[in-house]
């Protein structure tokens, strides 16, 4: 395990912030340049969340090319060998036409990722093992590995977990925004065809058809995902996985307060399961939230959006606003309080997973696709730049090795042998 020592660890935080603003495309490799790209290209560089991008449909969240922030082009450009790709839906109805309408989706993101894997100018392969990951580095590919998000996409059948299993998926998270019949989400949502908020819980954790979903999980051989999950159904999680398992996307709530980050005791189990927690590039995950000047402004903000004041998280419940220009208005609102962020904030929250519960049990994950995005780290392309924080923090290329990948294929290869 690495330790950093916390007087080294403030020179480090200066020098990285200096290296990160100062960052030029257009200059001449140096030495420092040189090493961290070496660094870089000898690890296994995994993404261990994006959503899915389905080609020739209009999203806000693709870059200004019109392209997936992970396409296959901006690997190559940044490096990154490998994303976990989520078939994801959002809430809605949780009845036959809403579950219905939720399957037809993850369908379509599967086939649209399988397409990708089908071109072959994309250099690219859809991995189901660690084996088959570590081959596909080895060889020269760009791997995808299959995740699945939202239980809402199986309405209450347990056993279709089976069907995305064989379907190639490998890493299973059961909510997303909002509850389902299987958990309680760390996002309770706005029922517009209710008129109310959901409660912050309505099963207190699992329901009996989650706790049956993670023992099937682990039969399976696959890897449960916490990350959008309520604390209670964390812990709850945890008590009963028998396999190691990863928060995909999900930073520290001691250092962000919001609800879909992680407290201390959260990142404790996670660790003490063998799992690994995987840090976002995402700004509202990673800004100061004692700072009570900023947390005013952004509540301001919310109240003038009409947005209730009791469930706190700088962009939750935009979607609540049914006037698209107020809606507009908001998310750019915040998003300027909150500034481009940078990814010296990104790599405070991998020092505090470092510092509390060592090396093996910290990543990256972007949550590409979906909002996600900061200064100098915007894309798969600039991957690169993370490497070089981690480098001026005083990370070995050991530790590198295991933060952008190495933590994830442990987990990969120990649920598959732990299921056997």
């Amino acid at each position: 395990m690495t330790t950093i020592h916390r007087s080294a660890l403030l020179t480090a935080f200066l020098i990285a912030s200096a290296a990160c603003s100062q960052i030029d495309e257009h200059a001449a490799p140096n030495d420092q340049t040189v090493e961290a790209s070496s660094i870089h290209n000898s690890a296994l560089v995994l993404d261990a969340h994006a959503d899915i991008e389905i080609p020739g449909q209009e999203d806000r969240y693709v870059g200004a090319d019109g392209l997936s922030q992970v396409s296959p082009e901006k690997m190559q450009a940044g490096g990154v060998d490998a994303v976990v790709m989520a078939i994801a839906v959002g809430p809605g109805p949780r009845n036959a036409a809403g579950y219905a309408q939720a399957r037809a989706k993850a369908d379509a993101e599967l086939a649209a990722v399988v397409g990708i894997a089908a071109d072959p100018t994309n250099n690219t392969v859809i991995v189901r093992s660690a084996d088959a990951l570590i081959n596909a580095h080895d060889t020269g590919k760009k791997a995808l590995i299959l995740s699945f998000q939202n239980a809402r996409i199986i309405g209450t059948d347990v056993s279709a977990l089976d069907d995305f299993y064989h379907a190639g998926v490998r890493v299973f998270a059961l909510t997303h925004m909002g509850h389902n019949d299987f958990a309680d989400s760390s996002r309770p949502i706005y029922l517009t065809e209710l008129g109310t908020h959901e409660p912050v819980e309505e099963h207190g954790g699992l329901s009996e058809l989650g706790k049956a979903a993670i023992k099937r999980i682990n039969s399976l051989g696959a890897i449960v995902d916490v990350s959008q999950l309520s604390k209670a159904a964390t812990l709850q999680v945890l008590d009963i996985t028998t396999a190691p398992v990863i928060a995909s996307h999900s930073n520290v709530r001691q250092l962000t307060n919001v609800s879909r980050n992680l407290s201390d005791e959260e990142i404790d189990r996670i660790s003490q399961s063998g799992g690994v927690i995987h840090i976002a590039p995402f700004k509202a995950y990673l800004y100061d939230s004692t700072n009570a000047d900023l947390d005013g402004q952004i509540r301001i903000a919310r109240k003038n959006a009409g947005i209730e004041e009791d469930y706190y998280y700088p962009f939750e419940l935009y979607w609540e606003i049914e006037d698209t220009v107020v809606q507009q208005t908001f998310l750019k609102t915040v998003s300027d309080l909150l500034g481009p962020s940078s990814i010296d904030n990104m790599v405070n929250h991998i020092d505090y997973i470092v510092q509390r519960v060592g090396i093996g049990h910290v990543g990256i994950g972007t949550d590409f696709n979906h909002g996600s995005g900061i200064a100098g780290y915007k894309d798969a392309s600039e991957a690169l730049n993370v490497t070089k924080a981690l480098i001026a923090r005083g990370y070995s290329q050991e530790d590198i090795a295991k933060i952008w990948g190495g933590n994830f294929v442990r987990v990969f290869r120990e649920t598959a042998d732990l299921a056997q």
